[in-house]
């Protein structure tokens, strides 16, 4: 699971942030680089094709390798190809550059669906809770390799070539999948297409709808919605050109945004952690998702103090904090509204449904920093807390009766 999360970490910022910064430095305009970078959609997509990682069986040699295991190589190898292609092609090519990109940013999302599936197929609850924290390691770990580690190796290497190094590094977690052992499940295939839908998107939708009523469950989806749009909108390709812009060098992006605050962030996820012991899921949410939207009002005071390593340090690590300590709220609250019939697709639902806008937003990024520059589009993502605050006062009766360690023990601490 160690390298399976690595696995499923390392395209991630490979096709938005750190593709990002590779875009600005040859020169793309910003407008153009948020669009391209915004291929991470796909990660918020991902539910729509994950019925054929339950119900397509995959031809020949790699079918035989078993379900999960032969879509999750079929996976691995298209990151690494992709990735090889996006390092022959550089952005020279464009087009197809961004055609390699998409292909990554799919594959990537198709690849979390398969090690989720084999995650919660291969052991039985009570281990579930080792197996995310395993795998949640080498995620982050991959995420400090591609992030940090690929800004620091650009000011001595070509980017072709740290992209070649991380397709390559692809190798390990493709070994392992050799040696895994498939999950032992037997599984009713679908007559049809139409059938798997319907089994698998469908039925999930129409029970949340029938436990909570139209009116509590419409306005708690849109809640979803709307509450993580300031964290999504500054993770996407529009951070690594305004911290170009501020005049850092891509070793201080690296070390400072993508080491120190990944650390920082884990601090804030045991603090988070914490506090939903303490006060349960929905308080929790409510006091976090205010104080890490509002920490991007910090970009604020680095656009007076560009170049400045202490100030972007400060800004990193009230943000990154912030979100650290969101991030279990999230999970708690989240769990608490699946139920335990449709509890995998009813989870997967509904964290794409608070990522997705977010996602939508990046993608029009640049083209409103340039229209507002960079202080009125941090202003903008701060103010769009303020739809989502006055929903969770709406929402108030109904989860503050909510108490600490409703939710599943195994999924808040992951």
């Amino acid at each position: 699971m160690f390298l399976f999360g690595f696995s499923s970490g390392l395209p991630f910022l490979l096709v938005s942030y750190t593709v990002a910064i590779w875009l600005k430095k040859h020169g793309i305009v910003l407008k153009e680089i948020t669009m391209i970078a915004s291929a991470g959609m796909f990660y918020a997509l991902k539910f729509l094709w994950a019925p054929l990682l339950d119900h397509v069986k995959l031809p020949g040699a790699l079918g035989r390798l078993g379900q999960r295991r032969s879509w999750l190589l079929l996976a691995q190898v298209a990151v690494m190809a992709g990735l090889v292609a996006m390092a022959n092609l550089t952005p020279t090519q464009l087009p197809l550059f961004v055609g390699a990109t998409l292909v990554v940013a799919f594959f990537g999302a198709t690849q979390d669906i398969a090690v989720d599936a084999y995650r919660i197929e291969i052991a039985p609850t009570s281990d579930q809770g080792a197996l995310v924290a395993t795998y949640s390691l080498g995620y982050r770990i991959a995420l400090i390799v591609t992030g940090a580690g690929a800004l620091i190796l650009a000011d001595h290497f070509s980017w072709p070539m740290i992209y070649v190094v991380f397709a390559l590094a692809m190798l390990v977690p493709i070994l392992a999948t050799f040696g895994a052992r498939e999950p032992e499940v037997v599984r009713t295939t679908p007559r049809n297409w139409r059938a798997a839908m319907q089994l698998s998107v469908i039925d999930p939708f129409a029970d949340f709808f029938r436990r909570y009523g139209w009116l509590l469950a419409s306005i708690t989806l849109l809640f979803i919605l709307l509450f993580k749009i300031p964290e999504q909108a500054t993770v996407g390709g529009v951070m690594g050109p305004f911290y170009l812009d501020m005049g850092f060098t891509t070793t201080q992006i690296g070390a400072i945004t993508k080491l120190w605050g990944v650390w920082i962030g884990i601090l804030g996820v045991f603090v988070g952690g914490a506090a939903v012991a303490r006060w349960g899921a929905w308080r929790s949410l409510g006091v976090s998702m205010v104080l890490a939207g509002a920490s991007n009002l910090g970009y604020l005071w680095l656009i007076v103090h560009p170049g400045n390593l202490a100030v972007l340090t400060a800004v990193i690590s009230v943000e990154n904090f912030t979100l650290g300590v969101l991030g279990p709220p999230i999970v708690a609250f989240l769990s608490s509204l699946v139920s335990r019939e449709h509890t995998a697709t009813q989870y997967a639902l509904l964290s794409s449904m608070v990522n997705l806008p977010g996602k939508v937003l990046g993608f029009f990024a640049g083209g409103i920093a340039m229209a507002t520059g960079y202080g009125g589009y941090f202003v903008l993502t701060v103010v769009s807390i303020i739809p989502a605050t006055l929903l969770f006062a709406y929402l108030w009766p109904r989860f503050s009766k909510d108490r600490p360690g409703d939710a599943k023990s195994e999924e808040t601490a992951a």
